[in-house]
């Protein structure tokens, strides 16, 4: 898409007296959208941020925002690993419910942290959504029963649910417009905390869990999930440690300029400035002199409102505004709900169906079950990179990239319905992990690819939505489904299929053109 951006709209700074409007990116957002004394700040916060540039500051908080990534896939990950030997412990009648509970608590907390850090600030919540996370993931080893996990579940998935979009928040506000692609990379930690996962569930619930189909399960006898529960909190509690104490993260500076506290602001650039060993041009007048242009809101009323206008109708219209966009919205959106329920469907259970099918093949070992997940998981991260690859072939692009990884998901789940013994699943759910992380590394690239800069956020905001929503139903679907059959693999398999066709519909592809 060619780049239609006004050179008029450039110029939201030219009061400024000492920042540049060439430092910076033209803005996200068409003047007037927003608070207009709000928006001409956060646009020479901008400008000042591009002067400073990457530097050991922001490559710092590359690394603790990379806690975040990582605690996003690894907590729906170990809900996973423990599903079996907790079956067994608790004679659960319907395991399914435990992703459930899960997927409800991911929900409230990506809706509840993401509207809060703009209200009581991205500090806090920086800290707090790994700290809850480690506390009850703790406590759940405790659990006497099978709803008491449920209920610790949801707990630490309300901490996992607000990484992503407080993490993203942050990590944007202190980045270098010419560094955003580096938000692409950050899903190498992601790939990694599936591999880390698993190599600590391979010793714990492979040795000191109860052999598959017992019938009886004792808890002496079946310890290691909940030694594996305080190994993940415990590494949760480490990083929000070291986030904490050996960390220093200051508050946003277009959160504390969004509450009137401009003399703040421009402190934090400046120290962000020293800690990259440079110097910044941002003084206070280069805030002050949009006071003149009116009043800017800055209570709690005010700055949640700026957030809700990401969310208005006005945007949503916008990204229907032609019958192409209109079918590029709709289509992604389907294409996002179509993985949303196919992915935890058979992700979440794998562990469950592994040692169910392991059991057929007379290989019911759970120390093999696991030690297949670290041997799957080991194939995520280089799926991860090349992704990142694949997308840059001309030709081939975004849409080919994205289209093949995401059908040959679907055929290899359906090709593991085929194996006839424990190695030939274990080679049919590597292919299928590894076509995975190669389709959300290109899935992740492209969805903003395609919305216009001044709807992207609702645009995002929508694909997650119906991503989140379509997740919720996916136990429901797997305790009508019986995990004991096939059915829930093929529904998953068609569900790839049927996104991957889906991709070749889409209108636009944005290899080699500048988004608009």
């Amino acid at each position: 898409m060619e780049d239609t951006t006004d050179s008029k709209d450039t110029g939201f700074y030219d009061q400024s007296p000492s920042i540049r409007k060439d430092n910076a990116p033209a803005p996200a957002l068409p003047k007037g959208t927003i608070d207009p004394v709000y928006e001409n700040k956060a646009n020479a916060l901008n400008a000042a941020i591009q002067e400073i540039g990457m530097g050991r500051y922001q490559w710092s908080l590359f690394v603790v925002v990379g806690f975040g990534w990582a605690s996003d896939n690894l907590w729906p990950i170990v809900t996973s690993l423990i599903l079996p030997p907790i079956t067994l412990e608790f004679k659960a009648p319907k395991p399914p419910l435990l992703s459930l509970s899960q997927n409800i608590g991911l929900l409230v907390g990506a809706i509840f942290w993401g509207f809060g850090c703009d209200i009581f600030g991205r500090r806090w919540a920086f800290n707090l959504t790994i700290g809850i996370t480690s506390v009850f993931g703790l406590i759940a080893a405790g659990s006497p029963n099978f709803a008491a996990l449920g209920v610790f579940a949801a707990f630490w998935s309300v901490g996992v649910g607000g990484n992503l979009p407080v993490d993203s928040a942050i990590f944007l506000e202190y980045l270098p417009g010419s560094n955003q692609y580096l938000l692409t990379v950050l899903s190498v930690f992601w790939a990694f905390a599936q591999l880390l996962a698993t190599l600590l569930a391979w010793p714990l619930l492979g040795n000191l869990s109860c052999p598959a189909k017992s019938t009886s399960c004792k808890k002496s006898d079946n310890m290691g999930w909940r030694y594996f529960l305080i190994a993940m909190g415990g590494i949760a509690m480490v990083m929000f440690l070291l986030r904490f104490v050996a960390f220093t993260l200051y508050e946003s500076p277009k959160y504390l300029m969004g509450r009137g506290k401009d003399e703040q602001a421009v402190s934090v650039v400046h120290e962000v400035a020293r800690r990259n060993g440079k110097s910044s041009t941002l003084s206070l007048a280069d805030l002050e002199v949009y006071n003149t242009q009116g009043q800017q809101g800055t209570n709690a009323k005010a700055v949640l409102s700026r957030k809700l206008e990401k969310l208005n109708f006005t945007h949503i219209r916008a990204l229907f505004a032609n019958p192409r966009l209109a079918w590029s919205t709709s289509l992604i959106m389907l294409i996002w709900a179509f993985i949303g329920l196919g992915f935890p469907l058979y992700n979440a259970f794998l562990p469950y169906i592994q040692t169910q099918k392991g059991a057929e093949f007379g290989d019911s070992s759970t120390y093999i079950t696991y030690r297949n997940q670290v041997i799957i998981a080991v194939l995520g991260v280089p799926g991860a990179l090349i992704g990142g690859i694949l997308v840059e072939i001309p030709r081939f692009g975004r849409k080919g990239a994205l289209a093949g990884s995401t059908a040959f998901t679907g055929v290899f789940l359906f090709a593991s319905t085929t194996a006839v013994t424990s190695d030939a699943l274990l080679g049919w759910n590597c292919a299928y992990n590894f076509m995975a992380n190669v389709m959300y590394a290109v899935l992740y690239a492209y969805t903003p690819e395609i919305f216009p800069t001044k709807d992207r956020g609702t645009g995002n905001a929508l694909t997650a939505t119906a991503n989140r929503v379509f997740g919720i139903m996916a136990p429901i679907v797997a305790i009508y489904a019986n995990l004991e059959t096939a059915a829930p693999v093929y529904v998953s398999g068609a569900l790839f299929i049927a996104a991957g066709v889906l991709v070749l519909l889409l209108p636009f592809e944005p290899r080699g053109k500048a988004s608009l």
